[in-house]
Formats: C-alpha cells, sequence, structure tokens
C-alpha cells in the first residue's frame, strides 16, 4: 500500500535521490537530452507535482527561489518540518509548474516570503 500512498517522508526521499541521479547522470553523459538524463529529470517532476498534490499547502508548499542561480525563474518546493535534515524537495521550474498544474492549484501551494 506504500507504493499507492507513499508519506511524505518516502516521497521526500525519493526526490532527493532521484534529484541526485539525475545530476550525476547530466555530468557523467554531459548532455542534458540523454534519454538516461531526460528519464530521471521527468521522473523528478513526476514525483514533485504528486507530491504537492498530496501534501500541499499542509506540509508542503511552492517558494519562488531568487537566490539560485538558473537560466529560468524556479519554485523551491520547501518542507513546513524538515525531514532527515532536509528543508526542501529541489528545485522545479516555474514553466514546468505552469504545464502540469492547473492555475488554481498554483496559487493554494504558493507562499510568499
Amino acid at each position: 500500500m506504500k507504493l499507492l500512498n507513499p508519506s511524505i517522508e518516502q516521497l521526500v526521499q525519493e526526490i532527493v535521490a532521484v534529484n541526485h541521479a539525475w545530476k550525476e547522470a547530466k555530468e557523467i553523459f554531459n548532455d542534458s537530452a540523454s534519454p538516461l538524463v531526460t528519464s530521471l529529470r521527468d521522473l523528478k517532476t513526476r514525483l514533485q507535482i504528486r507530491l504537492l498534490r498530496t501534501y500541499a499547502p499542509k506540509q508542503v508548499y511552492l517558494a519562488e527561489d531568487r537566490e539560485t542561480e538558473s537560466e529560468e525563474p524556479l519554485y523551491g518546493l520547501l518542507l513546513v518540518n524538515s525531514i532527515e535534515n532536509w528543508k526542501d524537495a529541489a528545485h522545479i521550474p516555474v514553466r514546468v509548474v505552469k504545464e502540469h498544474l492547473l492555475t488554481e492549484e498554483i496559487q493554494r501551494y504558493i507562499r510568499f516570503h
């Protein structure tokens, strides 16, 4: 049943693990278009969207990240209570959030600092 209804802890652990694997694959293949790199990126996105839809806004929320250097605007998925010393569940481009979530969902999940 954990696969169908994972805890927030499990989802965050999976996101962190996939995010690390994605970054390593990008370095190894030196190519963001590699099938493995693309697959890991897409898996991370699906896990993040699932985390938001299941646990936002009470346990996780979106916040615009203006400090991380990036080619495009990013949201951080910030945790209300840290999980195993993680305070967030990685970044997700604003563009990707808009592609996967309804405007009403984004408004419900976002917090401004």
